[in-house]
């Protein structure tokens, strides 16, 4: 599909109503629709129906145990709390919308300008921009201030690059007079609205008098999109082609799809569980109920129960006691973890020490629901270029027609060889600078005080013209299409015909010149060497440039090979007329596109290699040790050579050299090749799993498209057999994939990468992060979370995804820890009220119960550390429990499950039998179990507290003194059903003993069975805490009994991970030396007692999903 812009038309034309208008509206509700698409949201969730139903039953008189308003209220304050956040948030989008929308901008209507607000462009207007305007809508340019046609953007909004870019007005608009320009007309043929900014596949024809109905090609060159600002341009004018949320930032603005934590899917499987107990304890329940009504009831004359009931009056216990029991899910939970992730995501805001001070970029969270996974992170997969290293390319040595060049320091440019054939001008050296200094889209810019300053958008070209002009060859200026070049001191002139650019399929770039000179048209082409190499004229030896390709690589240097070739004037023309039909057609233009490029490229005599430096970043093999010490694998997915990558990652830890470490690699160019090499590997890998060795794979974008496509289940065998993997020349589908292959595995990924290439691998992960680094904020707008440094990676997991999983599990689980206590308490007194369905506690109290008195204290549980910030950082092998799942699983559940049954039986029983059998009456009861729930709660939170601060004392003890307090207030009310009551029971020495021994009771054996634990049976962590309170040596570890060490199991099928495998959830982690190691440590001396091992076993597998 496509469509047909009319330029300058009239108002009236029935275009205009084809296309939307200019208003952008990133609104999800209106006032209208907001209360019931809210509604339709939050009922969209299974929980919600769930509470929804039981207050509804709960307004049935007959059947509801308490007041509709214990569920009614809770209820209610979530779904407002949840509604208030969306409203807020919807109102700010409208503010922004506003603003954007009414904005002033110039236009041309009937050949005079107007001022108009920016929501009434329609397509095919005229827009007028002047210097530094921000562009209304995606525009297609027509004119500039320029004689040449040209105009600098700004699209740092659209993809977070500061470089400036030129934009250029298409070949038939070129020399239209100003004044014309208001009277043109013609029409554009684009393609329908899509979300592509960097590509246009768009023809133009004028109408006369302006030219004579020829199809011109437009591309993104001629193409300013909505959000761009125009800059060092007096003004510039275009034609409206996409409007309102029909340009390409619209159609790319959307919402994300909700990513779902391990600790949620966990939380949600506890939850069903939880639900079938439900059933099973009402039905069990309901059954008992109707047994004791038709027996028992009937013997005892003050229970009336009628002799024939209606219908449904077997219905009515086991829907009480469904009510009764609904409190099991406690429906507060995901209003408080949404809350504490929230503050979550704010603390990495906040963090002084992940801010990048050479560029003042802090650390910011995008996702606010992902936190706790960042501490369950296994697999990190790595971009190399901008992410490992500085991005700041300089180039070092290189190699002309045979000649190495480069002194001792590794400075080409230094090399007196080098300089003395410049000098004396020596033809082969001229070309080769040449090149370097032409082949790009670098924009030389005159400062004010005469210097020469380069715009690239690409550090590669950035260095090479850098160089070039560095060694004499000095690129001026840019005319339009033509190029002034100054070499020693002689000036060159070029005529740019055509430029080929570079694409990640053909992996080079070249450019058609003319020599003002002598009139030459000459073919100019950079590029990989395997792109440049197999095109070399076939006269001509490539060995010695193959030597030099892999012997920088051996550096860790950046290649490029140059070439040229010199084309025949028809030759060209035949060319440049299948180009241009190329380049105008609306279908597969890329494709048709890149086929004539390549009847050009060939023939080729290469000139030389460059070789550029890309330093890594600073903490980058510090922070990979520390990460791997964690149990953490690294993939690295980089478009390098295979040796360049090889290199650096051997210099920044993420291999072990020989002989610790060994490499693999993965190569072919056959089906039949590759699956040799990938069994071989295979074998090797099987074999090798249990020795302590360093074993990665290396493989190349060829292979691994085969692999891909063909041995799916090896390659994904291997993936869950290796620690570390090098993907050399892969392209970004192919980054993606490999992420897919981890999480079919069940493996929590990290995708890290600064720059567009990154963003499908980054979006596919787990958990995305982006450096927000010299290749524009693509990355980091579409991260998960976005750093200004790959050293903040580590202190991002360890300290706040390790903190926030162990936040939210303690959290999640003391939810439902509440409301369990509350509702076997209410089960217990159905076995002394007639198995009826009453409840012990009022309506009231219930409500409060679940919303305010046992929420605030544990919503501080957000400042809760277990270890101080240096120790998590010193040892990071404790992160072995958060990936283990060992902090909540149905184990640890099953822990927190069975101290609320306990606490209710201590609870029940000491009420019962201190205010019971007409000791008083059953709201006094109620409200002594009520509060010896909320003092054993009190209690629960401080033991489980790690850390203590002054705000976490004022919400346990203020939230203690909080409950008289409001009923003491209740109890003053007449009407509320607790009149007096808390007056009385505080007068009474047996309420406080009672509380007293509530508490003993209930936390003595909690108390006692820690105690063991942590003098007997400590964990590792338990140990860095006794060192971190006594902050003195610690004498022994010899009671700490490792467990074995796991092994992979050597008897893996080739095709085995098909079967199902599950998670150990109660895997304890290898972190000491040795079994029978002892050690002593002096005060200040690290407890370095802990030692990294493999992250796979037969005891700790994956579920592989088959593909």
């Amino acid at each position: 599909m496509k469509r047909f812009v009319y330029i300058n038309d009239d108002e009236s034309s029935p275009t205009h109503d084809l296309y939307c208008d200019n208003r952008i509206s990133n609104r999800k509700y209106t006032l209208l629709n907001f209360l019931p698409k809210n509604l339709m949201e939050q009922f969209s969730r299974f929980m919600n129906q769930y509470f929804l139903l039981i207050a509804c039953l709960q307004l049935w008189s007959l059947i509801t145990p308490v007041n509709p308003a214990s569920t009614w209220g809770p209820l209610i304050f979530i779904f407002a709390v949840s509604a208030t956040k969306e409203a807020w948030d919807d109102y700010n989008r409208y503010l922004s919308d506003k603003k954007a929308n009414e904005k002033q901008v110039w236009i041309v209507r009937k050949g005079i300008k107007k001022h108009i607000q920016a929501q009434d462009i329609c397509v095919g207007n005229l827009v007028w921009l002047r210097e530094n305007d921000e562009v209304p809508c995606d525009l297609v340019l027509i004119g500039t201030s320029d004689p040449q046609g040209l105009c600098y953007i700004e699209t740092a909004a659209l993809d977070g690059e500061i470089d400036l870019k030129t934009r250029v007005t298409p070949s038939a608009c070129m020399g239209i007079d100003f004044e014309l320009l208001h009277k043109i007309k013609g029409v554009i043929e684009c393609p329908n609205p899509d979300k592509d900014i960097r590509r246009l596949d768009a023809n133009l024809r004028l109408f006369p008098p302006f030219i004579d109905n020829d199809v011109c090609p437009l591309t993104i060159k001629n193409t300013i999109l909505q959000s761009c600002y125009l800059r060092n341009t007096e003004w510039a004018c275009g034609v409206a082609v996409y409007t309102g949320n029909e340009t390409k930032l619209g159609m790319s603005r959307g919402i994300p799809e909700p990513k779902l934590t391990a600790l949620d899917a966990m939380i949600d499987k506890l939850t069903g569980a939880i639900f079938v107990f439900q059933i099973v304890v009402v039905m069990v329940l309901g059954i008992a109920g109707n047994v004791w009504k038709d027996t028992e009831a009937r013997k005892l004359w003050y229970v009336l129960y009628p002799d024939e009931g209606p219908w449904y009056e077997l219905l009515v216990i086991p829907l009480r006691f469904e009510l009764l029991c609904s409190i099991m899910i406690p429906i507060s939970i995901k209003v408080s973890l949404d809350l504490v992730k929230s503050l979550y995501a704010k603390f990495i805001d906040w963090d002084r020490e992940m801010i990048d001070l050479e560029t003042e970029t802090p650390s910011h969270a995008t996702n606010t629901a992902i936190s706790e996974d960042l501490g369950q992170v296994e697999y990190i997969l790595t971009d190399k270029t901008g992410t490992l290293t500085e991005n700041k390319m300089v180039f070092r040595i290189c190699c002309i027609s045979g000649n190495f060049y480069g002194n001792e320091a590794g400075d080409a440019s230094k090399d007196k060889q080098l300089l003395n054939a410049i000098s004396s001008g020596s033809p082969d050296v001229v070309r080769f600078l040449t090149v370097m200094a032409i082949c790009n889209t670098v924009i030389p810019v005159q400062s004010k005080t005469g210097a020469i300053l380069y715009k690239a958008q690409s550090q590669d070209e950035d260095a090479l013209v850098h160089a070039a002009a560095k060694l004499n060859m000095v690129l001026v200026c840019k005319n339009g299409n033509i190029l002034e070049l100054r070499f020693n001191t002689s000036a060159i002139q070029y005529e740019v015909l055509e430029t080929l650019e570079f694409t990640s399929d053909r992996k080079r770039m070249s450019v058609v010149v003319r020599d003002c000179q002598n009139g030459k048209i000459l073919l100019l082409s950079k590029g990989a060497d395997e792109a440049i190499l197999p095109y070399a004229s076939p006269g001509q030896q490539t060995r010695i440039f193959n030597e030099a390709v892999e012997q920088y690589s051996q550096l860790g240097l950046r290649t490029l090979c140059l070439a040229w070739r010199e084309l025949k004037e028809d030759e060209y023309e035949e060319w440049s007329f299948m180009f241009r039909e190329a380049s105008s057609t609306l279908v597969d233009r890329e494709w048709r596109i890149a086929e004539v490029c390549q009847r050009l490229e060939r023939d080729l005599e290469v000139l030389g290699v460059t070789a550029i430096e890309d330093r890594l970043q600073d903490g980058v093999p510090e922070t990979i040790y520390t990460l791997r010490k964690a149990g953490i694998h690294f993939w690295m997915l980089t478009g390098d050579k295979q040796n360049t990558a090889i290199q650096i990652a051997l210099s920044c830890n993420f291999i072990s050299p020989e002989p610790k470490g060994q490499l693999l690699l993965i190569d072919g160019k056959t089906e039949e090749e590759v699956g040799r090499s990938l069994e071989r590997v295979l074998l090797t890998m099987r074999t090798t799993a249990s020795e302590p060795k360093d074993v990665a794979f290396v493989v190349d974008g060829w292979a691994l498209e085969i692999a891909l496509k063909h041995y799916w289940k090896a390659f994904t065998e291997l993936a869950i057999l290796s620690r570390t993997a090098i993907c050399c020349r892969v392209t970004p589908s192919q980054k993606a994939q490999l992420v897919q292959i981890l999480k079919s595995c069940d493996y929590r990924t990290l995708a890290i990468g600064d720059g567009g290439n990154d963003v499908r691998m980054i979006q596919q992960a787990d958990i995305g992060v982006g450096i927000s680094g010299r290749e524009g904020l693509q990355a980091a707008r579409a991260a998960d979370y976005s750093i200004g440094r790959f050293r903040f990676l580590k202190r991002l997991i360890l300290v706040h995804g390790r903190y926030s999983y162990n936040r939210t599990a303690f959290l999640s689980q003391y939810s439902f820890y509440k409301s369990l206590l509350i509702c076997f308490i209410q089960i217990f007194f159905s076995f002394i009220s007639g198995v009826s369905g009453t409840s012990l506690f009022n309506s009231v109290s219930l409500m409060a119960y679940n919303v305010f008195y046992t929420s605030i204290p544990v919503l501080v549980s957000v400042l809760d550390k277990d270890l101080s910030e240096e120790t998590v950082m010193q040892h990071p092998q404790i992160l072995f429990y958060c990936q283990a799942g060992r902090l909540l699983n149905p184990s640890t559940f099953a822990g927190w499950f069975g101290r609320s049954l306990f606490h209710a039986i201590v609870v029940f029983v000491i009420s019962i039998h201190a205010y019971a059998f007409e000791k008083s009456e059953m709201e006094e009861v109620g409200m002594v179990a009520l509060s010896g729930c909320i003092w054993l709660q009190a209690f629960v939170v401080t033991l489980e507290t790690n850390s203590f601060t002054i705000l976490q004392h004022l919400a346990i003890w203020g939230n203690l003194i909080a409950f008289y307090v409001i009923n003491w207030i209740v109890s003053a009310i007449p009407s509320s059903g607790m009149y007096t009551i808390m007056f009385r029971l505080c007068r009474q020495p047996s309420y406080w003993l009672t509380i007293l021994l509530i508490v003993a009771a209930g936390m003595g054996p909690i108390l006692a069975i820690k105690y063991f634990r942590y003098t007997y049976r400590p964990s590792k962590i338990n140990t860095l805490q006794q060192a971190e309170r006594l902050g003195g040596p610690i004498l022994s570890l010899g009671n700490i009994e490792p467990p074995q060490q796991r092994l992979i199991e050597k008897e893996v099928a080739p095709l085995s991970i098909t079967q199902s495998k599950n998670r150990n959830p109660v895997y304890e982690p290898l972190l000491s030396d040795s079994p029978s190691t002892r050690r002593s440590f002096g005060p200040g001396t690290p407890f370095d007692f802990f030692q990294s091992q493999s992250r796979l076993s037969s005891n700790y597998t994956r579920n592989c999903k088959d593909n």
